[in-house]
């Protein structure tokens, strides 16, 4: 059935909706709604591997509803004061009474602005309004599937269409301050959850199911990464951040081919679960081991415009491209004598002086780099 466009109650404009999925996503718009730009980034805050079990007994790393409230939602400045599993029927009634935007968590199956609307059953959440115009639904899920595509956006919905729900948990939100949310890489262990996926005897329901594991995997590690770079003060991932995800984007796309093609009973590719092994291994490395600085170490915007001004100066660079968190060494005009230039500059045009003892090649490679050591003269 059609939906006709409307203007968003919700805007889900500068929501990254890229790196979130169905759960996420809608909290992500209630997040920015309540407390401003940027602030959905703190759902990635832990990076771990919360596995759970599915009914047939396979592993999975996706939290429930119950966990995303209680684990989650505090980070964004989340409050849920009140929760109701009802009917579809009644969804325009809890609506209307809470005034603002309902969070609600349903059949993916029923919901035809979905691809997955009639084709398949899974939890999915959106956001419920009643506006001048009638009954707004939004739905920031961003995501591309062999049925089509699920934009996000918000509609003006028909009501009837919501007697096709058979049922769903609401529940509506007020905002209080958010948790505090360092990044943190969380120890967890890998071996039973990967054990499961190589021996499990089919291996088409296990490769369909791991399809959606690395895809769900792969966007948790992105919005991590987004949170680290904003807690840094950065507006952009590291190098190492960037070439690890790319790796996830890889096995992404190695698992969902692996799982079409013992679909269509053929050899099942080997070094699927392998790779998946190797990434989650590679979390901690690339992660773990690059420490954030704390608050007490922010750095100032003012002193970090100066420090780029003066680097992009002997580089021959735009500043906007160095405080995009763009690596020295990463440009044709760097070299070690330009980068002594820079700190000799630094020094003397902004009266700073570097921290000797920091004075290695690896503490020197982007413009926060400087900021961060560089002490008043």
């Amino acid at each position: 059935m059609p939906l006709t466009p409307a203007p968003a109650p919700l805007p889900v404009d500068g929501i990254r909706t890229g790196l979130l999925d169905c759960l996420q996503v809608n909290l992500a718009v209630l997040a920015d709604h309540f407390h401003g730009p940027g602030t959905h980034l703190r759902l990635g805050a832990r990076l771990d591997l919360p596995v759970r079990l599915l009914p047939d007994g396979l592993p999975t790393a996706d939290p429930t509803l119950d966990e995303r409230l209680r684990n989650a939602a505090p980070l964004v400045g989340l409050d849920p004061v009140r929760r109701i599993r009802l009917a579809g029927t009644d969804l325009l009634d809890e609506a209307t009474r809470h005034g603002d935007a309902l969070y609600v968590v349903c059949d993916a199956f029923h919901l035809p602005w979905l691809p997955y609307y009639g084709n398949a059953h899974m939890d999915h959440s959106f956001l419920l309004a009643t506006g001048p115009q009638g009954l707004y639904v939004t739905d920031g899920y961003d995501i591309e599937t062999h049925w089509g595509t699920a934009s996000p956006g918000s509609h003006l919905l028909d009501p009837a269409l919501l007697a096709r729900i058979d049922g769903a948990e609401a529940v509506a939100f007020a905002p209080v301050p958010p948790a505090p949310a360092p990044p943190a890489v969380v120890a967890y262990e890998t071996g039973p959850y990967l054990t499961a996926y190589t021996t499990w005897p089919d291996r088409a329901r296990a490769l369909d199911q791991l399809s959606a594991e690395t895809w769900l995997l792969a966007r948790a590690r992105k919005l991590h990464a987004a949170h680290r770079a904003r807690a840094a003060g950065r507006t952009t991932e590291s190098d190492a951040e960037r070439a690890h995800l790319t790796a996830w984007d890889k096995a992404v796309e190695q698992t969902y081919l692996a799982a079409r093609r013992v679909s269509r009973g053929r050899a099942e590719p080997p070094g699927t679960v392998e790779r998946l092994g190797e990434l989650l291994a590679a979390d901690h490395q690339v992660f773990g081991a690059m420490p954030l600085p704390s608050a007490d170490d922010a750095v100032d915007p003012e002193l970090r415009r100066r420090v780029a001004a003066v680097a992009a100066d002997v580089l021959g660079v735009p500043s906007d491209t160095l405080l995009d968190g763009a690596a020295f060494d990463a440009l044709p005009s760097f070299s070690s004598f330009r980068l002594v230039e820079i700190v000799e500059r630094v020094e003397s045009e902004l009266g700073r002086e570097m921290d000797a003892d920091e004075l290695i090649p690896e503490n020197l490679r982007r413009v926060d780099d400087l900021c961060r050591i560089a002490r008043p003269a």
